[in-house]
């Protein structure tokens, strides 16, 4: 048998290069789960565009004492919008849901119950999406496309699962803040000083004051020479990418 006598400075390199060695693979796995666990799938916040065009979204998850008024507002400035419905919404005002699309704004799912999604399993997402577009597709003969976490509550299962489903996540960049019954005016200011070419705009059906503010925020974007579209109409359906803020951007082909 032979016995290896190793010096004092042989055996520290041999210690380093196992140290580096196991080091090296340590971080390399480490590395590889942060990536992984840092890689968001995000929902669609905003559209890269150049022209002057934005979209205005409303939800509809409880009250619709101002859904008419809102109807009568949108036609008198010839605005298309989508309106992003609870199914509970639709059971409790189906009048109301058969009205929207018949003055041509988009109904989209914004989930059965109004839960948390990311506190859900998927296939409880998967039943409150579905169920969502069952009700809706039976009033308005089209299934929706377009799914807006309840909350704005998302993670990666959330906008993966909708993809399966069918639908593309949409958040919002500009927020009217309209549910903290903030007056017609700081409504109007804070819209209008936000919104940028690509834009969503979030609003909601029931709030205090979003039927006052409404007009003048039309009147504003129109004049600026903005042209206010549905959510589907902004958006790309096909080679894209939605960048770490949220926003979609075209994918172009290199030809070269």
């Amino acid at each position: 048998m032979k016995i290896w006598v190793i010096g004092r400075k042989q055996g520290i390199i041999i210690a380093l290069t196992i140290l580096l060695l196991f080091s090296g693979i340590y971080i390399g796995k480490t590395a590889v789960t942060e990536t992984s666990a840092g890689k968001r799938d995000l929902p669609i916040y905003c559209v890269d565009k150049q022209e002057k065009v934005c979209a205005i979204s409303f939800d509809a998850a409880w009250g619709n004492e101002d859904t008419h008024q809102l109807i009568e507002i949108l036609d008198r400035y010839n605005v298309k919008t989508t309106f992003f419905v609870v199914g509970s919404w639709v059971d409790n005002f189906p009048e109301s849901v058969k009205e929207l699309s018949d003055a041509g704004h988009e109904i989209m799912n914004h989930s059965d119950s109004h839960p948390y999604m990311t506190k859900i399993s998927k296939e409880e997402m998967i039943k409150e999406v579905e169920s969502c577009d069952k009700k809706i597709e039976n009033i308005t003969g089209k299934k929706p496309t377009l799914f807006r976490a309840p909350y704005g509550d998302y993670n990666n299962e959330v906008v993966g699962t909708m993809r399966e489903t069918g639908h593309y996540t949409i958040q919002w960049d500009v927020d009217s803040l309209d549910w903290k019954n903030l007056s017609a005016q700081e409504i109007t200011d804070r819209v209008i000083s936000k919104v940028k070419p690509g834009s969503i705009v979030l609003f909601h059906n029931a709030a205090l004051n979003t039927p006052k503010a409404l007009p003048g925020i039309l009147e504003k974007l129109l004049d600026d020479g903005y042209t206010i579209v549905p959510v589907s109409e902004i958006i790309m359906t096909e080679n894209f990418c939605v960048d770490n803020t949220g926003k979609q951007c075209a994918i172009t082909e290199n030809k070269s």
